[in-house]
C-alpha cells in the first residue's frame, strides 16, 4: 500500500503540471510514473493476485481488478500529448488510478491478510523478490 500512496503522490505532481500548462514536464513526469506503475502492477499480478487465484478465492474481484490493470494500460498507451484534450485524457487516466487503488487498498488487500495462509504469503514474497518495490530505488529529484 506504500506504493499505492507514492503513485498517488506522484499524480498529484502529475496534474500540478498539467495545470501550470507545461505538457512537456507533465509528459515526462508522468512517464516515470508509469514505469513504476508497471513495475507494481506485475508485483500484484505475480503476488497477491496468484496467490489469491491459487487459494481459490476471490476470483471474481481479482478478474476485475485485472482488468483494471489492462483497462490503465489501454489508456497510458493512446496518451498523446500533442492532442488538444491531453490534460483532460490524463486527468481522467489519474482518476481512474485513484478509484482503482481505492479498490485494492480498501477491498482485496485488507480480506488477502486475513485469508492467505502461508502458501500465499510465500508466492507474494517471492514476487516481491522477483521485482523489489520501486521505492527502494534511488529517489530521483523531485519537480513541482
Amino acid at each position: 500500500m506504500d506504493e499505492h500512496t507514492a503513485l498517488v503522490d506522484e499524480s498529484y505532481v502529475v496534474r500540478h503540471s498539467l495545470q501550470s500548462g507545461d505538457r512537456a514536464e507533465a509528459m515526462t513526469l508522468l512517464t516515470g510514473l508509469v514505469t513504476r506503475l508497471e513495475r507494481h502492477v506485475r508485483r500484484e499480478e505475480d503476488g497477491i493476485f496468484r496467490a489469491l487465484r491459487d487459494s481459490g478465492e476471490f476470483l471474481d474481484e481479482v478478474d476485475a481488478l485485472k482488468g483494471e490493470h489492462e483497462h490503465l494500460e489501454k489508456a497510458i498507451a493512446s496518451l498523446d500529448p500533442q492532442i488538444l484534450d491531453f490534460p483532460a485524457a490524463v486527468s481522467c487516466l489519474l482518476d481512474d488510478l485513484a478509484v482503482h487503488i481505492d479498490r485494492e487498498d480498501y477491498g482485496i488487500f485488507p480480506v488477502s491478510v486475513v485469508t492467505l495462509g502461508a502458501a500465499g504469503w510465500t508466492i507474494v514474497d517471492q514476487a516481491h523478490a522477483t521485482t523489489p518495490s520501486f521505492l527502494l530505488d534511488p529517489t530521483p529529484p523531485r519537480r513541482s
